[in-house]
Parts: structure tokens; C-alpha cells; sequence
């Protein structure tokens, strides 16, 4: 598995987003970047649509999965 050390630039208001996982954090070289995949991941995850949270998430169990990835 990757591993990317996180970076500990600080990080504008602006851009900052409730990543309690850390997951997006790799990203905070690049605040701006970070903001906007983490509005991707709601709208994603969370936006309206025919699938269900449920169907949201095994969708990306398999995705992370088929690309060997373990989060």
C-alpha cells in the first residue's frame, strides 16, 4: 500500500473541511484541491440520485477493492 506522509502546511478558513478520517488531508499541500474533492465526495456520497447510501458505499467497497486499495 502507498503511504504519503502528510505535509503541515497551514490551511486557509477557506479551505478547510471537516476530515475527521484524514483521509482527505494528503491533500492539504494544496488546500484548494483538498476543498474540492471533499465537495465531490459529498455530492457523491450524499447528493441526491437513484442509489442509496448503502448501494453508495458498496459501489466504492468494490472500486477500492478491484484497485487494491485498503481504507
Amino acid at each position: 500500500m502507498a503511504f504519503i506522509e502528510y505535509s503541515t502546511p497551514k490551511i486557509p478558513a477557506r479551505d478547510r473541511v471537516p476530515d475527521q478520517d484524514n483521509i482527505i488531508q494528503i491533500h492539504r499541500i494544496h488546500s484548494r484541491t483538498m476543498k474540492h474533492h471533499y465537495e465531490l465526495y459529498r455530492e457523491l456520497m450524499h447528493g441526491p440520485g437513484p442509489l442509496g447510501r448503502k448501494q453508495r458505499e458498496m459501489i466504492a467497497v468494490v472500486v477500492s477493492a478491484k484497485n487494491s486499495c485498503r481504507y
